[in-house]
């Protein structure tokens, strides 16, 4: 308790109390929140008697006399009602010990009042040093002991001492499956008899004793499960701990339950053919124990997931059921409980929205909480499952866990609120969403070779970071390495994209060939490509892909072409482009090709720069015009597709948009997004709802494409959707866009050139920088009013168009007067005013560079200023006027007189040049002009270059024998 009234006034003995002031709480003007320690001594005194033995009592009148004699402070009225809220049985007197007893109950209402609403002010993340070299699986507290234990992936079991000290480690191993394929997926204490249990995804659990002086010796093996567990959970019954129940979930969709009865004596029954000693570990059959041939022990289960994975699973006594989830959205939390008349159990579930990672039940309450893929948190009665009772929001990404914290009446929820991102100087930064502060970063990933591009894992717990020294590494989140793909194999290559598949990685960008890695074959560190069986069919370089499940694989090249593949068979099919389309019927369709930008060597431009410069050319007929920079699908229209509507976008060169119908294979709709400014970026929210588009110079156009290309059409269409907002939040061009959601917002996440990564939202609200000085709170940011449904098209386009207006080809040409008073009425018209060199120190290099390019574009457009407006329409030449007579200079008139050589005078003779043998003092030497460093590293890199080009020659010569 932190007794918060009763030491306010410690320091001040029995000085008078703080006066009332007219906005102060009234809660806490009241006396028995005012009084001091020595306030309390004053009163105590007061009640003494003579004799110790007896106490002092008041009437209401007295006490209320001696109160203001002996505190000094405070009116009678206010002692007054102090008096009758102690006297509760008005008996019309009162004494020390019901004063005090009533003083310390309203204390402790008080404190847990505060704890109730008070925010947890958390302190900076603190790493622990460990020895695990993968996930952490578990992590669990044993009360017994006051340690911690944790178990990663690959079977390394941690023990913590309360400390947060690592005080050992233990390898957990089985006998079904070697080291490199172990993979540990659960762990549980089972603390009433003092061993853990470990789940494998070879179908097995294990038992270890905690008590044993030699490690965690293995007692039993439970064999012969139908499906890989991957979740455990364990209960017993303080009153009885003989009784227990273990539950688990598989990958099939099944939960299962032990239900042990003599949990104290024995799990389970040694079989007959077991040896004496008691140490041996003692192998038990899932059948025998399904079978009931255990007596111990019983099973209970239930398969109403139908084949999903069971995320979670636990036990609650409260409840007397078994509560499970998955990510899916039908069943997505079941209940099952078993009636005592019948042998099966009853089952109801609740239908969530995205499915739910995981769950928490308060049994005082009697509310269940789930942590939403959707980012909500959502509060359910067990007994309605039509809808919850409650809504949380406050997360921009999915919830992965959720947990009552009863003694202060709290929810706590986590989420992977993170931006990730890299720069040229090969560090990876992760930024929290919520504050823009910098929690993490790892510096040399790839050496000094630029990180170029980077994807998550399916469950986003691997990142993989591809390098322009022709390398993607697999990461975890504490900075291990664990894989090296090795995709350039004869040297450097720009690596565009990497995605992330089931069963594949697909890299792209500098061939034209999709470059495949098998996960299920990452059994070395250094890992080499397959064979992609679709073979080359662009017929350039492959800058982009994206992929629709559940087959659906399309890929853009710097020529245009869209291909469509089958990600199963890895065979292409169709070929999209803006002035074809034609079907593909074998690898022989499209003979290669040799081009110049298509080999594997390293350029001088990535391949993405080279597509930016190539579609900056607006020239007719150029390849690089219809350069596709980016793919995305509109996986929220997927039954729309079959209709005729748009279910691809496409975007790149000259800045063009163009959505696509794979499912008819045709071009619904293309706009110009941005003019002049070569080759865009975009990206979309989960709901289609808006788009985001990106140019070389900064700027940031957001469209409403919520009914955009919805049905088919016979013509293109090439009117704009709507336009939402546009603005320049960067000073360069953008590299990269994301876009994900917060409550009801959409949120836009760009990073720059400029070395700034920024945060904004679709609807208009200020441009926030990651890692500038002054933290944001993103739910003050963006707490925006609902959508109103009944805004028109037209009003949102010029409410968008108004915030800031863009500059038209024709603005463009107005004079300087005109010019200036247009800046003007952005500048008064503009909602916020962002230049990130301003807020975030930017490198020396980068605002150089700047300036020059600031100070080339003002003379560009001075000389744009001056041109005129219009253009010439006719010309109209008359009859020249004669010249008048000139005069012609004396030297034309008399030449003699000024260029005749006069006798006698000779031209003085021009000495020769000295022969180079009678001036050169020594013989030159190469030595002699250069410093001996430069000649040295000279030497070395010849050596080197020798060296490697000698290696290849090898490597090609083994590759051809």
């Amino acid at each position: 308790m932190s007794y918060q009234g009763a030491a306010l006034e410690m320091d001040g003995g029995s000085q008078p109390g703080p006066e009332r002031t007219g906005g102060e709480d009234h809660g806490t003007a009241l006396p028995e929140n005012q009084l001091s320690v020595g306030d309390f001594v004053q009163i105590q005194r007061a009640f003494e008697a003579p004799e110790a033995s007896q106490s002092t009592c008041m009437s209401r009148e007295e006490f209320m006399q001696r109160m203001t004699e002996i505190v000094g402070w405070g009116t009678k009225e206010d002692y007054g009602k102090l008096f009758d809220k102690v006297d509760v049985a008005q008996d019309g007197f009162i004494d020390w010990d019901k004063l005090t007893s009533f003083l310390l109950l309203t204390l402790y209402e008080n404190d847990d009042r505060a704890k109730a609403t008070v925010v947890p002010q958390w302190k900076d993340l603190e790493f622990l040093p460990g020895k695990h070299k993968d996930t952490i699986q578990k992590v669990l507290f044993l009360k017994s002991s006051s340690h911690y234990l944790t178990i990663s992936k690959e079977g390394l079991l941690g023990i913590w001492g309360e400390n947060l000290k690592l005080q050992e480690t233990l390898p957990i191993t089985t006998d079904a499956t070697k080291l490199k394929h172990l993979w540990v997926t659960s762990l549980v204490s089972l603390e009433n008899v003092n061993k853990i249990a470990v789940a494998f995804t070879s179908k097995e659990i294990y038992f270890y004793d905690l008590l044993s002086k030699e490690g965690f010796p293995c007692q039993y093996k439970l064999q012969g499960l139908k499906g890989t567990p991957v979740c455990m959970d364990y209960w017993y019954d303080p009153l009885d701990t003989n009784e227990s129940i273990l539950s688990f979930g598989d990958i099939t969709g099944k939960v299962q339950a032990i239900v042990f009865t003599m949990a104290t004596i024995s799990l389970f029954e040694r079989p007959a053919s077991a040896c004496d000693d008691e140490k041996a570990t003692v192998t038990i059959n899932w059948a025998n124990v399904l079978s009931g041939r255990h007596r111990c022990c019983y099973t209970l289960k239930h398969k109403l997931h139908h084949g999903e994975w069971v995320r979670q699973v636990t036990y609650n006594a409260s409840l007397d059921a078994i509560i499970s989830s998955t990510t899916n959205n039908t069943n997505t939390v079941v209940l099952a409980w078993r009636e005592k008349s019948k042998k099966h159990l009853q089952m109801t579930s609740f239908n969530i929205a995205q499915g739910i990672h995981a769950f928490d039940y308060h049994s005082r309450l009697n509310l269940i909480a789930t942590a939403g893929i959707n980012n909500k948190v959502c509060l359910w009665n067990p007994y309605v499952v039509s809808k919850p009772v409650g809504v949380l929001w406050g997360h921009s990404a999915s919830v992965i866990a959720v947990q009552f914290f009863a003694s202060r009446k709290q929810l706590f929820s986590f989420s992977q609120d993170k931006v990730i991102s890299s720069d040229v100087g090969s560090t990876v930064s992760f930024w929290m969403i919520d504050t823009g502060q910098k929690v993490k970063q790892f510096t040399g990933c790839h050496g000094n070779a630029e990180i170029s591009t980077m994807a998550l894992d399916a469950n986003e717990k691997r990142l993989l970071t591809g390098s322009t020294d022709g390398t993607i590494k697999v990461w975890d989140f504490n900075g291990y390495c664990h894989h090296t793909l090795n995709v350039g194999q004869e040297g450097a290559v720009d690596i565009s994209q990497i995605l992330v598949l089931k069963k594949t990685i697909l890299v792209t960008g500098w061939d034209r060939a999709v470059t495949v890695f098998r996960p299920q074959n990452f059994n070395q560190f250094s890992i080499q490509p397959e064979e992609w069986k679709g073979g080359t069919q662009h017929q350039d370089a492959i800058l982009c892909a994206a992929f629709s499940p559940p087959q659906t694989l399309v890929t853009g090249s710097y020529g245009g072409e869209i291909i469509l593949w089958n990600s199963q068979t890895e065979n292409a099919h169709y070929v999209l482009h803006p002035d074809y389309q034609r079907l593909l019927k074998s690898k022989s369709d499209i003979k290669p090709q040799k081009l110049p930008d298509a080999g594997r060597g390293c350029p001088s431009h990535s391949t993405a720069e080279q597509a930016a410069l190539g579609a900056g050319s607006f020239d007719t007929g150029t390849s690089g015009n219809n350069a596709v920079m980016r793919l995305c699908f509109l996986e929220a229209r997927k039954d729309i597709a079959s209709t005729g509507g748009a279910n691809l976008v496409s975007c790149g060169g000259s800045g063009y948009v163009r959505f696509w119908n794979t499912f008819k294979k045709q071009l619904v709709a293309e706009f110009l997004a941005h003019s002049g400014v070569g080759s865009i970026i975009m990206a979309t929210d989960k709901l289609n709802r808006y788009l985001t588009t990106g140019d070389l110079d900064g700027w940031l156009n957001v469209w409403n494409i919520e009914e955009y290309c919805l049905n088919s059409s016979e013509n293109k269409i090439t009117q704009m959707p709507t336009l939402v907002r546009s603005f320049q939040p960067h000073e360069d061009q953008i590299s990269s866009l994301e876009m994900c959601e917060f409550g009801s917002s959409s949120l836009i996440v760009s990073c720059s050139a400029d070395c700034s990564i920024c945060l904004t939202d679709v609807c208009g609200a200020s441009v926030w920088i990651f890692g500038q000085v002054e933290h944001w709170q993103i739910e003050n940011c963006f707490s925006l009013p609902k959508k109103d449904n009944n805004l028109t098209k037209t009003e949102t386009q010029e409410e968008g168009v108004r915030e800031i207006p863009l500059l038209s080809k024709e603005e463009s040409c107005l004079d300087a007067t005109e010019l200036s008073l247009f800046d003007k009425k952005n500048k008064d018209e503009s909602t916020y005013n962002v230049r990130p060199s301003e807020v975030i120190n930017l490198g020396i290099k980068y605002k150089k560079r700047t300036i020059y390019k600031q100070k080339a574009r003002n003379v560009y457009n001075s000389e744009v200023i001056q041109k005129p407006s219009s253009v010439f329409r006719s010309l109209s030449i008359g009859t020249l006027k004669e010249l008048p007579e000139v005069n012609k200079p004396a030297f034309l008139l008399d030449p003699e007189k000024y260029f005749r050589e006069e006798p006698g005078k000779e031209c003085p003779q021009i000495p020769e040049d000295p022969s180079p043998s009678e001036t050169l003092k020594a013989v030159f030497v190469e030595k002699n002009l250069f410093p001996k460093d430069f000649l040295d590293r000279e030497r070395r890199a010849k050596q080197l270059c020798q060296e490697t080009s000698s290696e290849v020659k090898i490597k090609r010569n083994k590759k051809q024998l």
